[in-house]
Formats: C-alpha cells, sequence, structure tokens
C-alpha cells in the first residue's frame, strides 16, 4: 500500500467518525428537548385541571324532605303511639316520626348518617368524591319518591317467592311484580332439548313458564305519572291453602294488590285485582289499564320441527271464532276489536289469560327463535281492559295454564263464569284440520279415542283398534269396490281384444266406445272403485291431523317407540338426508313397505293398467314420497297408515279366496245379455264421445282437401 492511499483512508476514517459523534449530540439534544416539552405540557395541565368542588342540598331541598317521606313512606306504628313513615331505596333509608328526619345514605364503600349528609357536616375522612357521590344518592332518592309518589317505597326491595299448589299444578308467585313467575304441571314430564333423537324423557316436570322468561304486568295511571307493577315490590299474604295476595299499602287508606286463587284439581287459577281508596291517586277519569305479557317460549318436546310449527299466538275476538297470529319470522299486528282471550300455545300446552269481561284490544307480536337451541318463539300482548278506580275487584282474569287435551279445554266452558254466555273455543288451540276433518275428529275420532283409552292403557292397542273401527264403518263401500275391481280384473283380456282391434290415436274414440259399452253390458264401473277411496281420504287426512296433536301419545310406549307422538327413531344417521332427515322411523318404513305392496296388488286388480304404463311407476313413487314426508312425523301416525294399510291388503286377499269368479263371470254374460238401460251419466258420455268423433272426422276430411 503506497503512501497517498494510507493517507486517504485514514482521512476517511477520521471524516466518519466525525460525523457520527455529531449525529449523536444532535440525537441527545432531541430527545432531551422533547422531555422537557412533555414535562412542560404536564405541568400546564396539572395547573389548568379544575378543583373538585363538594355538592350540598340546598335550604329548600332540606326544608322539603319530611313532607316527601311522609308522602312517600310507608307508615309504622312507633312507640307511644308515634306515627313513623319509612321510606328506603337500596342506598338511601329515611325515617320520619313527624319532627325529626334521620336515617341513612350510602356512598364510597359506607354508610354515612342522613343528618351529616343533609347538612353538609362531614368528617375529614370522607373524600370530597364520596361527599358528592352521598349528595346524589340522597338526591336522586328524593326525586324518585318525588315523582312515584306513594309508589315510590315498593320501587326497592327483596325479591322473594310465595307458592301455590294443587294436585295439578304448582306456582310460584314472585314478590318483584307480583306475577306467577313459573308454573309447573306435575303430570307430565319434558324431553331434554339437547337430546332429541335420544328418546331420553328428563325428570323435570313440564313448565309453562317459567323465570326470566314470562313476566307480565298492569299500568296505572295517575294524573302526572304512569306506573308498571312490574317496578314494584309487593307484600305477600298467605291468606289459604288455595289463595295468595300481593298487596300494596300506599298510605291514607288507599291500597292495590292482586289476589290469586288456585281450586283443587284444576289448571285454571283466578287473578284478581283487588282495592281500596285508590280514587285518590288515580283519577276517576282513567278508565282503562292495560296488560304486557311476554314469554319467551321454551321447548318441551323432542321434535323441533313440530313444536315450532305448532306453536304461537292465539286470540279470540269476543263472538267470533279463535285465530292465530301465523308467523314465519317476526310479525305484529293491532287487534281493535273485543277479545275473549289471548293465548301463548305450545305444541302441547298453553298459557291462556281469559278476563271474566274482556279485552278492549290489543297489540301482539310473534318472532321465531329459530337459531336458539332451548327456546322456540318470542310473544308478546299488551292488552287494554276496562278500569275504575272507585271499584274494589275492577279485574278479574283466569288464567288456563295446562295441556291441550281436547276433553278438558272443551269443559272450561263450564268451569270459566261468562263462558256460557259466549263458548270459549278453546279446543281450536288443537290443530285437528280444515272444519270438514275437524268435525271427523270431533265427531267420531276423539270420542272413540276418549272411550277406548277409559278401559285400555296401552295406546297402541288404542290405535290397532281405532283403525279396525273405522274399517267396519267402511266396510260396505269397501266390498263395493272389491267386486269392481273383481270385474275389471274379469274384463281385462276384452279390454285387451279391444286394444289391439283399434290401435293408434285415431282409433281412440272408438276405443273409449267399446270400453264404455262393454263396461255397461257387464254392470261394471270403473268409477265405482273410486268411491271408497273418496269416502278414505277425509278421514285418512283427519288422522293426519289428529295425531300429531293428540298429547294422549306424548310419552306413550309401544312395541319399540317410546313415544307415540314423536318419531319411533331406531338409529341415528351420522349425517342429514335432504328432506328425510337425519333419522330412521322404524313405522314408517313399514308403512312405505306395505303401501308398496298395497300398490301392486291394487294395480294387479286393475283391469286395463297395462295400458298406462308410465302410471305404474307413479303409483310406486308415491309410497316413496310418503317415506319422506313422514320420517318425521308422529310414530302413532304412521302405526295408523301401516295397520290400515295391511288390514285393506288382508280384506283383498280375503274377498279374492271366498269370490267365485267363475260365478262373477257367469252373471256378468247374463247382464250382457239382459237389455240394460243406460243410465244418463253413461247416455251424456256416449253423446259427448260421437260429437268429438264427429269433429273428428270433420279435422280428417279438412285435412285430405288440403293435400
Amino acid at each position: 500500500m503506497d503512501k497517498n492511499t494510507l493517507t486517504g483512508l485514514v482521512l476517511m476514517g477520521v471524516l466518519i467518525f466525525g460525523f457520527m459523534w455529531i449525529n449523536n449530540n444532535k440525537q441527545k439534544q432531541l430527545q432531551q428537548q422533547q422531555q422537557e416539552q412533555a414535562e412542560a405540557a404536564a405541568k400546564t395541565q396539572d395547573e389548568n385541571r379544575p378543583v373538585l368542588g363538594v355538592d350540598s342540598l340546598t335550604t329548600a331541598e332540606v326544608a322539603a324532605v319530611p313532607a316527601i317521606v311522609r308522602e312517600a313512606g310507608a307508615r309504622v306504628a312507633g312507640n307511644d303511639s308515634v306515627t313513623r313513615y319509612d321510606y328506603s331505596t337500596a342506598k338511601v333509608s329515611l325515617s320520619y316520626d313527624g319532627q325529626t328526619v334521620s336515617g341513612t345514605v350510602k356512598a364510597g364503600g359506607r354508610t354515612l348518617p342522613y343528618q351529616t349528609v343533609a347538612n353538609g357536616d362531614f368528617s375529614d375522612d370522607v373524600t370530597v368524591a364520596d361527599r358528592n357521590e352521598a349528595i346524589r344518592n340522597l338526591r336522586e332518592a328524593l326525586d324518585d319518591a318525588q315523582r312515584y309518589g306513594s309508589f315510590a317505597r315498593y320501587r326497592s326491595g327483596k325479591e322473594q317467592s310465595v307458592a301455590l299448589k294443587n294436585s295439578k299444578l304448582s306456582l310460584e308467585l314472585t314478590t318483584r311484580g307480583g306475577y306467577i313467575s313459573r308454573a309447573t304441571l306435575l303430570d307430565y314430564k319434558t324431553y331434554l332439548p339437547e337430546n332429541q333423537h335420544s328418546n331420553v324423557i328428563d325428570t323435570a316436570d313440564v313448565e309453562i313458564c317459567r323465570p326470566g322468561y314470562n313476566e307480565y304486568a298492569f299500568e296505572l295511571l295517575s294524573a302526572s305519572q304512569r306506573f308498571n307493577t312490574s317496578e314494584l315490590y309487593f307484600t305477600p299474604r298467605q291468606v289459604n291453602d288455595s289463595v295468595v295476595e300481593m298487596t300494596l299499602d300506599l298510605g291514607d287508606g288507599a291500597m292495590w294488590g292482586l289476589r290469586y286463587t288456585l281450586p283443587e284439581d284444576s289448571y285454571v287459577v283466578n287473578m284478581e285485582v283487588f282495592q281500596k281508596g285508590m280514587q285518590k291517586i288515580i283519577p276517576s277519569s282513567v278508565a282503562t289499564t292495560t296488560l304486557y305479557w311476554k314469554q319467551t317460549m321454551g321447548r318441551n318436546e323432542r321434535g323441533r320441527t313440530f313444536e315450532e310449527r305448532n306453536s304461537g299466538l292465539y286470540y279470540k275476538y269476543l263472538g267470533d271464532s279463535p285465530d292465530d297470529l301465523s308467523a314465519q319470522g317476526e310479525k305484529q299486528e293491532s287487534l281493535n276489536q273485543k277479545l275473549k282471550w289471548v293465548a301463548f300455545k305450545n305444541q302441547f300446552f298453553s298459557m291462556v289469560m281469559i278476563p271474566r269481561t274482556c279485552f278492549t284490544s290489543a297489540d301482539v307480536a310473534s318472532k321465531d327463535l329459530k337459531e336458539n337451541p332451548k327456546f322456540v318463539k318470542d310473544l308478546a300482548a299488551e292488552a287494554v281492559m276496562d278500569y275504575s278506580s272507585e271499584a274494589e275487584t275492577p279485574v278479574s282474569i283466569d288464567i288456563f295454564m295446562g295441556p291441550n287435551l281436547y276433553p278438558l279445554l272443551s269443559s272450561l266452558d263450564k268451569e270459566i263464569p261468562g263462558a256460557e254466555d259466549d263458548s270459549l273455543d278453546l279446543t281450536n288451540l288443537i290443530p285437528l284440520g280444515w272444519p270438514i276433518f275437524r268435525w271427523i275428529n270431533t265427531l267420531i275420532i276423539i270420542p272413540v279415542f276418549t272411550f277406548l283409552s277409559k278401559f285400555i292403557s296401552s295406546y297402541g292397542l288404542i290405535i290397532f283398534l281405532l283403525t279396525v273401527f273405522i274399517k267396519v264403518i267402511l266396510f260396505p263401500f269397501t266390498y263395493k269396490s272389491f267386486k269392481s275391481q273383481a270385474k275389471m280384473r274379469l274384463l281385462a283380456p276384452e279390454i285387451k281384444e279391444i286394444n289391439e282391434k283399434y290401435p293408434g290415436q285415431e282409433n281412440a274414440m272408438v276405443r273409449n266406445q267399446k270400453t264404455m259399452a262393454l263396461y255397461s253390458k257387464a254392470g261394471a264401473s270403473p268409477m265405482s272403485g273410486c268411491l271408497p277411496m273418496l269416502l278414505q281420504m277425509p278421514v285418512l287426512i283427519a288422522m293426519f291431523w289428529f295425531f300429531p296433536s293428540a298429547i294422549e301419545l306424548r310419552g306413550q310406549h309401544f312395541l319399540w317407540a317410546t313415544d307415540l307422538s314423536a318419531p319411533d327413531v331406531i338409529f341415528t344417521l351420522p349425517f342429514t338426508i335432504p328432506w328425510y332427515g337425519n333419522h330412521v322411523s322404524l313405522f314408517c318404513l313399514l308403512m312405505t313397505a306395505t303401501n308398496i305392496i298395497y300398490t301392486r296388488i291394487n294395480m294387479q286388480n286393475q283391469g286395463g293398467s297395462a295400458a298406462m304404463p308410465g302410471m305404474k311407476w307413479m303409483m310406486y313413487l308415491m309410497p316413496v314420497m310418503f317415506l319422506f314426508i313422514f320420517n318425521d312425523y308422529a310414530a302413532g301416525l304412521s302405526y295408523y297408515y301401516f295397520l290400515s294399510l295391511l288390514i285393506t291388503i288382508i280384506q283383498t286377499y280375503l274377498f279374492r279366496y271366498f269370490t267365485d269368479e267363475e260365478k262373477m263371470r257367469a252373471q256378468m254374460k247374463a247382464n250382457a245379455a239382459k237389455p240394460r238401460k243406460k243410465s244418463g251419466w253413461m247416455a251424456r258420455l256416449e253423446e259427448a264421445q260421437r260429437k268429438q268423433q264427429a269433429i273428428l272426422r270433420e279435422q280428417q276430411k279438412q285435412q285430405q282437401k288440403r293435400k
């Protein structure tokens, strides 16, 4: 390395070192400058921060306290016949003995004497923040007392439960709001919602309503304030084993309360508003009160599909038929007519509000809870009722909380006063189909079903006997259908000859004429085989509605089925099949297999079916469709259809076994030889065929001329 190179490297090192030293000093200066600026800003902020002041009650506020406590406080008899008034909230407790106000105020985790807070005479260990909090708590309590008047003393308290119970129903009444928070049915068990297909029944009783998910309250109006009973804490009183009273002593002889009466062996509890001296608080111009009722309806059944479908809000207009707020999703409606009752209905259980007079109007709402595994619907009703502050019992409501059992619901017309003037029609809470199907269910099926259940404990056997009963009633028509099918089967060779002799679309009219002439001579009619089916269809459809709604089948075991009101799940699939589900119902499989067998037998009995090969596939497709439809339906329904088809198959074979077809053939030949008067229907049919044939011939002539 030469001298010049070495000198250059030294100079470069000096320059680099000098640059780094200068830059480091600048960074230190910058950091120091930023720190000084931050300290200055913090100092300025501290200097500008306002000094916390001490709040205090004004002289006028302190002077008004005795009158406020006297109006809002509860009247208590003290020593030496001195009357004391006590008024308490969660943070304030005051007493007035006619001369002095005493009590305590809570703030900052400590309890301070009222006089200390009122006079602002705090000790040194009480911080400014605690002093201001005490003033604020006291002022809020006094403002609340002025706003709510005599009701203010009941704005706070300790929630307690009071029990009412009979052989069927157990009730819990809460002192916060004075309403029924829990209603338990002692004769029915609920299913575990997390085990939908486990066939496991929980040991817990069915709850019509439960704390936190059912609430109702009355709205009371004074000259300047609205009071909602849900905000008030009532004083309970157990009158006897059947009666509980929830009262509000409002002072100066005024009192308002709710009386609950639960008779023995009944699902109906009477809720009665009783009062005294309320004209001092509620003006006579106030002529109505509003019942606010809301419920988040919990699940009680294993299968969600039918529970959700058959749950909702129902109501009945005065003098009219019941109706429902049918909603998929969310729906609201204003009912601006008088209502006999409003009901929150589950699949098998209901809670119904039935006033002794009526609801003058109501706003109702329903919302599906499809995403909630434990609940099915949110229901709400705001029902307006007539009210008078001068009446001793201005409101009386009968509350039904029980099963949707047809005999029970129909008997309530006699049990509940006022129903004789306008039938309750509570049986409409049970979905039994359109009028014709409902008549079949109410006039035939349910009476027979109820009668058999008095003597037989096995509901599987009851369904069997019910099926036999229906088959016996329909047997004359079924027998006529069998005879018609037999004749059609014997005529099948001749019909085949006609089809072969007159083939093609151009000979369709001639072919039909010859076929109908053959039927007429032999005394057979293809329509006669349809009549029994038409007569059976209403019964089959009525059963379609009856079994999923029959609470009698709920929890009833039969063979492998643990609940005839739900699918008889023999095993659960690890996947879900569209429109079928994720489980296999054995009764549904048996019904499908029997239906296929019956279809095959029926097609064999139908003469001329070979002329319509496409119809065969359609006939076999229907049972497969039923497999998908009924897999999630009640096991009792599939079991009934299975029995009905099986009995029909047995009847068919018995008829064929005991029928002398040769004798029937001879009789048909004898009928063909006799002069036979054409029926009006047959004559009209032949006339229509002749006209259609003439039209076809004319069309053919016109086509030949064009060529």
